[in-house]
């Protein structure tokens, strides 16, 4: 059975660069850019042309410099928005305009003071603008997640019908639960005609924390394509994190799915973006925080010491990490002690650790952690062993 491809679109450039003081000069926007070329992302949404003269320099900028990618400018379902952005990716080898309006009832009634009629016809008259420039139109129903379904269908159809190639179906909001977004897709998939001939795709928020899950419902139930950003940076709370889709779909349907990411890249490239964006990863982020591989706890400590997939479901070095990270802590055991003592070049005795693992809880129940520094002099003053190190 082959596998379906699985295409990574990210947005880090655009919506990513939307967080407050996240904004990059061009040559960060470039640098990041060829990481991701590098990291092997299928698509990359490279800013909003129409926002900025900079946003319009910077889309044509990397249209010109990576080429392995599909390059994708944003626009509004407005004529000058999709000139623009068509004008921003001449230079593409293979360019995408990124265009749509708000379909739910708050953003017709309230956003837009339209009507469902006037909406479809908008979107239908802006995918056949964009078509006039490129050949690969994606086309977003913001707020998709609030839509009501039997309406974005029609509004999907008419785009189909357009020349749409890709339908982005966003969970704008990040209302959705898992179930409600991939029932969604379904739906869409089931009743519009001509969808088996494009690319459904996931764009979906972190307001609740599921944005992750919610992209992995929405490929089950058909979408192909994901867009998410490095370290789910992003408006509000964030988009799916683009680290996290790619192990979800490594770690756990690699027998259905493919996706073409040089995952030994996903550390350096979210350090990349952090250090750029000046936005710190948390600690405990899945795949890339500085904790992901690190246990301090004895028990935990003792199981990976002994097997590592006892608490670790993947192998670090596989995400870009170089080892799994033994902390020392008033919560360590003394399997966690001989294995640091022997990192640094002691290879302790059952009477030996005896001796020094009360020495050590006494340090380190007045440490937060206990470095390798640390442990030089304990060793020493305890049993009188000279260490290597």
């Amino acid at each position: 059975m082959s596998k379906k491809k699985i295409h990574i679109f990210d947005t880090t450039l655009r919506d990513g660069e939307q967080v407050p003081g996240c904004k990059l000069k061009h040559e960060q926007k470039l640098k990041v850019a060829r990481g991701l070329e590098y990291l092997g992302v299928d698509v990359l949404e490279a800013g909003f042309p129409i926002s900025s003269p900079g946003d319009f320099q910077a889309v044509d900028m990397i249209s010109r410099e990576i080429k392995k990618p599909i390059i994708c400018g944003l626009s509004r379902a407005v004529e000058n928005d999709i000139k623009v952005a068509a004008e921003s990716l001449m230079h593409a080898v293979r360019p995408r305009i990124h265009t749509g309006i708000g379909t739910s009832h708050e953003h017709i009634r309230y956003k837009l003071k339209s009507t469902p009629d006037a909406i479809i016809e908008r979107a239908v008259k802006a995918v056949k603008y964009a078509k006039s420039f490129v050949e690969d139109v994606e086309f977003y129903a913001e707020d998709a997640g609030r839509t009501d379904n039997k309406y974005l269908a029609r509004v999907i159809q008419a785009v189909v019908k357009a020349g749409a190639t890709v339908l982005n179906i966003p969970d704008t909001t990040g209302y959705c639960m898992p179930n409600e977004y991939g029932d969604k897709i379904a739906f869409l998939r089931d009743n519009v005609i001509g969808i088996d001939k494009c690319i459904i795709s996931t764009h979906c928020h972190n307001d609740l924390g599921l944005a992750t899950a919610n992209s992995i419902a929405g490929i089950e139930s058909g979408a192909t394509q994901i867009e998410c950003t490095i370290n789910g940076l992003g408006e509000r709370a964030g988009n799916a994190a683009l680290e996290e889709v790619v192990m979800v779909i490594k770690q756990r349907y690699a027998e259905k799915y493919k996706v073409d990411i040089n995952t030994k890249m996903l550390n350096p490239i979210s350090r990349l973006v952090s250090d750029a964006m000046c936005m710190m990863v948390q600690p405990n982020k899945a795949i890339v925080g500085e904790n992901a591989f690190s246990h301090s706890s004895g028990i935990h400590q003792d199981g990976v010491i002994k097997h590592r997939e006892n608490y670790e479901i993947m192998n670090p070095v596989d995400v870009g990490v170089d080892k799994s990270k033994i902390v020392l802590t008033a919560r360590s055991g003394r399997a966690a002690l001989a294995y640091r003592c022997k990192a640094i070049g002691v290879d302790l005795g059952k009477d030996e650790l005896d001796i020094l693992y009360p020495k050590f809880i006494q340090l380190a129940d007045q440490k937060k952690e206990v470095e390798a520094h640390d442990l030089l002099p304990l060793i020493e003053s305890a049993i009188g062993i000279q260490t290597r190190a």
